[in-house]
């Protein structure tokens, strides 16, 4: 190297000391250490990285295709997260060298797969209606996990797959049934504040509403098309033809809001919301919108069946409009002049009745439900001791309904996490009461932080055990913003109602959807990716 001149210039002149590059050395090691230092506390989190490819199980390209088409049919056909089904596809396509794509709509599946030696693509439609099964779904994740993990090859997956497919239901039509009472039993107590008495009479709508619906609408495809609006009749009919009973020994509120509430669209508007925010625009504004209608229609079936019963009872009928009138009034007879407003000095004559805004609701109300304390303890409400064992027994009851084996280890998990998660949201309620998007993210962050850091930790399969406690926070989200019926004096009240049980559903869904969210973020914020798809919420 040399100056203009020519003269020659050493590297190690003082025009280029070598310290400074020795101090910027420094640094970056100083630098270095000190993230490594920050990382060590959240090094449990991580995990030896392994490998994204098939070495020990390499097979032809037609199983790999084959084991992937079917596990889009177990996924579709288990109740998995329908934002989720399309990245763990595409990681399986990508592990597996399938060279697949794939384009997910609610309940179909578009697989497009490049053929053998550069020749067509061939364009395969999975299509799959089912409901949510824990137990299968669990063995699909894990059949999932060996065959990208390379412990087990596509053909035996795909076989595996197969027979998870035709395996029937764990239990029978009478335990599921049973189930639903159980569940319906316990949730009118916990949410809506019913007696004894209205538990028993919810629970016994909610197993003739689980019989409708595995049964007979099954059976018939005219009558799945009108399942829900002729059972939400029934119930409140039912409901309704109780409440009348001299003496107010049952609740309208209470009986009818825990009857429906095995069919209420919570985990369909959750699913929505969770696609809406993970971009999936398509899907997740269509099953919002479907997810509306349906309470709309809930709605107006609940209102269908009170109403039936009021026109067949006339004296129930003057009994129920009487009591939306105030009943100390204070009557005036003779001219009046009204001072402003619309008819500002304009005379009227007539009878004028005074009385307190409010001056109409019973005393003693309690969640919609009139509740004397001079009464006996089965006319009350239940005790807050009885949280204590009513909460776990319902996310028991809650977990075999959605078809969880009874001796797995999988279920004193989701019933721990389910309990958690219910403590939370109730905690949340005290402190802020009214805000059930609040409260209800209060509960998703709970129940979030707790399955996700389970499968980070154990291995476990973290949609599974959050099913139970996301599901308890939907409906313990709607009794905090009024239940699900309401009374009305009016046809526009009636509709108006129905718009703000899918305005409370949507409000519940949206604080469970950021609360998962944020659980996810502050869990896997530390540590590797995964080389699966995550399957969570």
């Amino acid at each position: 190297m040399s100056d203009p001149q020519g003269t020659p210039i050493s590297e190690n002149s003082a025009d280029q000391p070598s310290r400074p590059k020795l101090l910027l050395n420094e640094s970056r090691n100083s630098l270095s250490q000190g993230l490594q230092i920050l990382r060590t506390p959240f090094s449990v989190l991580q995990k030896p990285r392994k490998c994204s490819t098939i070495v020990k199980n390499l097979q032809d390209v037609a199983s790999r295709q084959l084991f992937i088409l079917k596990l889009a049919k177990a996924l579709l056909a288990f109740g998995a997260p329908s934002h989720r089904i399309e990245s763990q596809l595409r990681a399986a396509s990508d592990i597996l060298e399938a060279q697949a794509e794939f384009v997910h709509l609610p309940n179909i599946i578009i697989v497009s797969m490049k053929g053998d030696e550069g020749t067509s693509n061939r364009t395969y439609f999975v299509r799959s209606r089912g409901r949510i099964a824990l137990t299968s779904l669990q063995r699909v994740h894990e059949v999932y996990r060996d065959v990208l993990h390379d412990r087990m090859g596509a053909e035996a997956g795909t076989a595996a797959l197969r027979q998870i497919l035709k395996t029937p239901p764990i239990y029978s039509l009478a335990w599921r049934c049973f189930f639903a009472f159980l569940s319906a039993s316990i949730i009118c107590g916990l949410s809506f504040g019913g007696s004894i008495l209205d538990m028993w009479i919810s629970g016994a709508c909610a197993c003739v509403l689980q019989y409708l619906g595995l049964n007979a609408a099954n059976k018939s495809s005219m009558y799945a098309n009108v399942y829900e609006i002729s059972v939400s009749i029934i119930v409140a009919f039912v409901a309704r033809g109780l409440s009348n009973i001299p003496g107010d020994i049952f609740c309208y509120s209470s009986i009818s809001s825990a009857g429906v509430v095995v069919i209420l669209p919570g985990f369909t508007i959750l699913i929505s919301a969770l696609e809406l925010m993970s971009k999936n625009i398509f899907c997740g504004s269509v099953r919002i919108v479907y997810a509306i209608i349906y309470t709309l229609f809930l709605g107006f079936g609940l209102t269908i069946g009170s109403d039936f019963y009021l026109v067949l009872d006339r004296s129930a009928r003057r009994r129920y409009y009487r009591s939306s009138i105030p009943q100390n009034l204070n009557y005036t007879q003779g001219y009046f002049l009204a001072q402003n407003g619309t008819l500002a000095g304009v005379a009227v004559r007539g009878v004028m009745g005074i009385a307190l805004a409010g001056g109409n609701v019973p005393a003693h109300t309690f969640k919609n439900c009139i509740r004397d304390p001079a009464w006996p303890w089965w006319r009350q409400a239940l005790p807050w001791w009885t949280l204590f064992f009513l909460v776990p027994i319902y996310s028991v009851c809650s977990s075999l309904s959605n078809l969880q084996y009874w001796r797995s280890l999988q279920l004193p998990i989701m019933v721990a996490f389910s309990c958690c998660a219910y403590a939370a949201n109730r905690a949340a309620s005290l402190i802020l009461p009214g805000r059930t998007d609040i409260v209800s993210a209060a509960g998703a962050v709970v129940i979030g932080m707790l399955g996700n850091v389970y499968s980070r930790l154990i291995g476990g399969t973290a949609f599974t055990s959050m099913v139970t406690g996301v599901l308890f926070l939907v409906p313990s989200g709607i009794a905090q913003g009024g239940g699900v019926t309401q009374t009305y004096s009016s046809s526009a009240e009636q509709y108006s109602s129905g718009f703000s049980l899918a305005l409370r559903m949507i409000t519940v869904a949206a604080g469970v959807t950021i609360g998962l969210f944020i659980s996810q973020f502050l869990v896997y914020l530390f540590g590797h990716r995964k080389n699966a798809g995550h399957f969570a919420f």
